[in-house]
């Protein structure tokens, strides 16, 4: 991608007011930021593997909870008065409630945090929502099998959980995926919504990218609910469906799945796609190739600009591998259609496409048992879709591995699977502006866009963090404990939390 207008974009002031002082124009405390300049001001390291996935902040205490199963599962309490300087002061223990957490959110000295069974996977999880101030047990909800995302609305009126529902191991036992929505001022009342009412619609999803296991027991137990984003007005949410290759448009009024969005493939066959595809060939080159990409969000983030929603997905893929069963396999192990593939052999060497992890159950067009398309886990990108319609609007092509080549954190031994892997977006607004930070988990790397513009961002940024970064968030200067605004990156490959904030203009 070009970088339009870096210099103008380097010299940004930002604008952040203070919290009491939201609304009155007049009083507003500025503070000028250099959004072009996150730099690392703190860490701590909280665990081996696993130990830091996703965290949440809670202003009133400046206290960060992050997720924590390394060990016991838990969820670790960190000090953050200090961002140069956060200290470990406690911990959430999980046992008691036979869970592991997935995810958790903070509103209004409200913790919640999503758990899964760990008596089995498929049994129905939990929210469970704590006292920030004192720990304290305030509601435990049940919901959905395997709740893996948890989020208040921006209002703290509603709690959604993500249950993916994933089958056990031999796939004989497939709860259906859900999306659970908790009414936090009517006693936590939960409605948990599946998706059964779409299944008529199947064969037209299918024609926009929408993927249903041809092994599965149903169109409601094959949907596997990932992550949420929920739009600044609190009236509605999108839901990455990642083995799917879709998002669900949910009304909270309503408490309905609205729509179902496919979101098609990436053609790696245009130039400003070219990806580099094996790791055996001794060497980063970038090149168009004939296969394609099914998006496959993970997480996934939204905003409005001038009265338009968008949401935006880090695309990332996921294969199905459940004890003997498994859709991915290596393009050399599979039978190409001679016709359109007369180069198949070639094709096939560990330097050439070969090593490439394909679907293996999609490609069949003709249903004769060889692959007359090739179809690839993720997109290696970011794009922005239009939240009412589904329609792209903008796809970052190959930039977030090129950018991460640039900063030296390009991993070849990944070329064969989903290149820097996009694992995390979130959106923050600073000043007028909107800024993306994209967490690519397999460069151990963040890149940062200005999305002001949907149709045109711009690269501003790339941040080196910890190991395997899994979850992003934004600290806005009006809450944060030292009045300047914090990204923070938990690293579940290291168990470290990282802290960057911008310079001072």
């Amino acid at each position: 991608m070009k970088n339009f207008g870096i210099a103008l974009v380097t010299a940004l002031f930002i604008f952040c007011s203070c919290e009491n002082d939201k609304g009155n124009d007049n009083n507003e405390n500025e503070v000028s930021e250099n959004v072009s300049s996150f730099k690392e001001v703190g860490t701590i390291t909280i665990g081996g593997e696993a130990a830091a996935e996703i965290s949440a902040y809670d202003e009133t205490t400046k206290r960060l909870f992050t997720v924590n199963n390394s060990g016991t599962n838990q969820v670790d309490v960190i000090d953050l008065s200090n961002p140069m300087s956060p200290v470990k002061i406690g911990a959430i223990s999980l046992t008691t409630y036979s869970g592991a957490a997935n995810s958790v959110s903070v509103y209004g000295g409200k913790l919640a945090v999503a758990v899964e069974s760990t008596v089995s996977k498929q049994n129905y999880g939990k929210v469970l929502v704590f006292n920030t101030a004192d720990l304290s047990l305030i509601k435990e909800i049940t919901v959905g099998a395997l709740p893996d995302m948890v989020t208040f609305s921006p209002d703290g009126k509603y709690i959604m959980s993500a249950n993916e529902g994933e089958p056990n191991a031999d796939y004989t036992v497939d709860p259906e995926g859900t999306v659970s929505i908790i009414e936090v001022n009517k006693d936590y009342a939960v409605t948990t919504l599946n998706f059964a009412g779409f299944e008529s619609q199947l064969t037209t999803l299918r024609t926009k990218g929408f993927r249903v296991s041809k092994t599965a027991v149903s169109f409601a137990a094959d949907i596997e609910p990932e992550y949420i984003t929920i739009s600044a007005d609190s009236k509605t949410a999108w839901v990455t469906l990642q083995e799917n290759n879709g998002v669900a448009k949910v009304d909270l009024a309503s408490k309905k799945i609205t729509s179902l969005f496919g979101l098609g493939y990436k053609d790696f066959n245009l130039a400003e796609n070219a990806i580099d595809i094996s790791d055996k060939d001794g060497a980063i080159a970038f090149n168009p190739w004939k296969v394609k990409g099914m998006y496959m969000p993970d997480a996934i983030a939204s905003y409005s600009v001038n009265g338009t929603d968008y949401f935006i997905t880090a695309n990332e893929g996921d294969a199905r591998e459940y004890g003997s069963y498994k859709d991915v396999e290596r393009l050399k192990n599979l039978n190409l259609d001679a016709t359109i593939f007369p180069n198949a052999s070639a094709l096939k060497a560990d330097a050439s496409m070969g090593r490439l992890n394909l679907i293996s159950t999609e490609g069949d067009t003709d249903t004769d048992g060889d692959l007359d398309e090739l179809i690839s886990f993720g997109a290696r990108s970011f794009t922005i879709w239009n939240g009412s319609t589904g329609s792209l609007v903008y796809d970052s092509k190959n930039d977030l591995d090129k950018r991460s080549n640039d900063l030296g954190t390009y991993d070849d031994a990944r070329s064969d699977d989903k290149g820097s892997e996009p694992e995390a977006v979130v959106v923050a607004k600073m000043g007028k502006k909107q800024i993306l930070f994209v967490g690519l988990e397999r460069t151990d790397t963040v890149i940062v866009y200005d999305i002001t513009n949907p149709a045109v961002p711009q690269y501003l940024q790339s941040i080196k963090t910890g190991d395997a970064p899994e979850g992003l968030l934004f600290i806005p200067a009006s809450k944060s404990p030292n009045n300047r605004s914090l990204l923070v990156v938990s690293s579940e490959g290291d168990g470290k939390v990282k802290f960057f904030q911008p310079d001072l203009l």
